[in-house]
């Protein structure tokens, strides 16, 4: 790659970063949230949902509508807008105003990161495209591992209301940063929204999309309840749960890498199995739970499954656009990060169900099973595209 081109990958990579950065903070203070605006915990947190929800509806409908203008205006005029919802969320005083900002920011942060995904696949190399939509995806794993934990200690120590200050500071360096770096001469698709659409209704998409829902929320039927897992099952004392927080977050960087080079050849064939490795580490958790020790290499190695599908989905996503409805790459972009706010509602729930009707620790091979119909998807994938070949 060439040096423009490594500047432009740092750069997406920063803006992810920022993007997570805000849309995580939040979970980190919603006690000083609700002790602000004197409202209820979980009033406080129902803004994760709200969140979630205006991103998984509004990013696909949206990213439709923009991808006929020119990505470089488009991306400039949409961080301004993140820039401004955060400084509206650093002023809110009500809870209303709250809710309003951060639904803009959601819906600007989902079209920012199918842009961005688009932008280095039409941009870099194409033997390069997996290592670098892996390292872009890095920058949500590093903004859990670092960006959080800073704008959480911010938001403790000077008040919620500096830490979007903070995220709203990053954001203003990720504008400059990409009015530098983003080519100018990447010019939007015309065409008409019920074409766009269309991607939608398309089989292989359709399955595709469950792909990652399916095994990202095998991952989140555990990772939702990890804490009291690790409190009620391991008992592990409450001063070193951060910690085990803190490694899962690591080990989830390398897994985000892992990703990327898996994704260079043939990677919806290896995810086949990939997903199998994963049903086998989530239900090995079940037997490890009599000693802390294994608990937390399961743990670690559950950590080092969850982001590999991500590059080899994004690119397979483009890759069925770019053959069957080349107008709608932009909205293809934007399916991987759709697919995993379902995926991780969708775990939520069914670790809540599981908890509520079972054993705390059978979460762990229900989530194997939801890995195991993930795995299935992805055969059948595999060999639709086989037959397809000439």
């Amino acid at each position: 790659m060439t040096k423009q081109h490594k500047l432009l990958v740092f750069n997406l990579f920063l803006l992810t970063f920022v993007l997570g950065t805000s849309e995580f903070v939040i979970v980190g203070l919603l006690t000083e949230v609700s002790a602000g605006l004197n409202i209820a915990i979980s009033t406080a947190g129902a803004l994760v949902s709200v969140f979630a929800i205006s991103f998984a509806v509004s990013t696909p409908i949206l990213t439709a509508v923009f991808s006929r203008f020119s990505k470089y205006p488009l991306m400039l005029a949409l961080i301004g807008v993140f820039v401004a919802a955060n400084m509206i969320t650093a002023l809110s005083e009500s809870y209303i105003l709250l809710v309003a900002s951060r639904v803009i920011t959601a819906i600007v942060t989902g079209v920012l990161i199918a842009l961005a995904m688009t932008v280095a696949s039409e941009t870099v190399p194409s033997d390069k495209r997996g290592p670098v939509i892996s390292i872009i995806f890095t920058g949500f794993t590093i903004a859990s591992v670092i960006g959080v934990p800073i704008g959480t200690y911010i938001g403790q120590w000077g008040g919620w209301h500096l830490a979007f200050w903070f995220t709203a500071g990053l954001g203003i360096v990720s504008l400059i940063a990409s009015s530098a770096t983003i080519p100018k001469g990447l010019k939007g698709t015309k065409s008409s929204l019920q074409k766009q659409i269309g991607l939608l209704t398309n089989t292989r998409i359709m399955i595709a999309f469950c792909i990652p829902a399916l095994s990202i929320g095998a991952t989140y039927t555990v990772y939702t309840y990890l804490t009291p897992l690790l409190e009620e099952v391991l008992f592990v004392p409450d001063r070193y749960i951060s910690l085990v927080f803190l490694l899962y977050g690591v080990v989830s960087v390398f897994s985000t890498l892992i990703g990327g080079k898996i994704a260079i050849r043939n990677g919806i064939g290896k995810l086949r199995y990939v997903f199998l490795i994963q049903a086998a580490i989530l239900m090995s958790l079940y037997v490890s739970s009599n000693s802390i020790v294994a608990a937390l290499i399961s743990v670690s190695f559950i950590a080092l499954v969850v982001y590999i599908m991500n590059s080899t989905i994004q690119l397979y996503f483009i890759d069925l656009a770019e053959k069957h409805f080349p107008s709608a790459k932009d909205l293809a972009s934007s399916l991987t990060p759709v697919s995993i706010n379902v995926g991780i509602a969708f775990g939520s729930a069914l670790g809540g169900f599981v908890t509520t009707n079972n054993e705390l620790i059978d979460v762990s091979w229900v989530g194997g099973i939801v890995s195991i119909a993930a795995s299935l998807l992805t055969f059948i994938s595999y060999n639709i595209d086989r037959k397809a070949m000439p």
